[in-house]
């Protein structure tokens, strides 16, 4: 999965802070998404807004318990792994025996400067994991400055 960076025409030279999270300070989209087993890796929707970034999961058919999410030295990796086996027996012997394993792993660099670490939080509802990352109180877009004239 490629994320591509849209360009802003109508101001140029005015850099966002949406422009730094996918220039790489948040997320490293390149080297970091990959699955374990080669299998489809679940859909991912990022979203900013003035306090924090919001990641969904689309991960439907899983517990919150299938679920790791850890952060260690700016790096956030999302991971599953569910297993699951059935089995068969008619007198006494095995007649049929089956199984599977599903796996991924999603990792976003995390910029300290930018989102508060401390304050990272998770939950998963109705088949969704949403994780949001709230900004640091000086990334905040902060309301114009009246200057008094003397």
């Amino acid at each position: 999965m490629t994320l591509a960076k849209l360009s802003n025409n109508w101001f140029p030279s005015v850099p966002s802070i949406f422009d730094r999270f996918f220039d790489g300070e948040l997320m490293d989209w390149n080297r970091t998404n990959f699955s374990s087993t080669d299998t489809t890796l679940p859909a991912v929707n990022v979203e900013e807004n003035d306090n924090e970034f919001l990641i969904e999961v689309a991960a439907p058919g899983l517990t919150k318990d299938d679920f790791r999410l850890n952060y260690d030295n700016g790096r956030l990796t999302i991971s599953s792994e569910k297993k699951n086996e059935t089995e068969e027996k008619s007198e006494g012997k095995i007649t049929r025996r089956e199984f599977s394993y599903q796996s991924f792993q999603r990792s976003f660099t995390v910029s300290e400067t930018m989102v508060n670490a401390e304050k990272i939080s998770a939950n998963y509802e109705n088949g969704i994991l949403h994780i949001t990352l709230p900004k640091r109180d000086e990334m905040k877009p902060r309301p114009p400055k009246q200057i008094e004239i003397k």
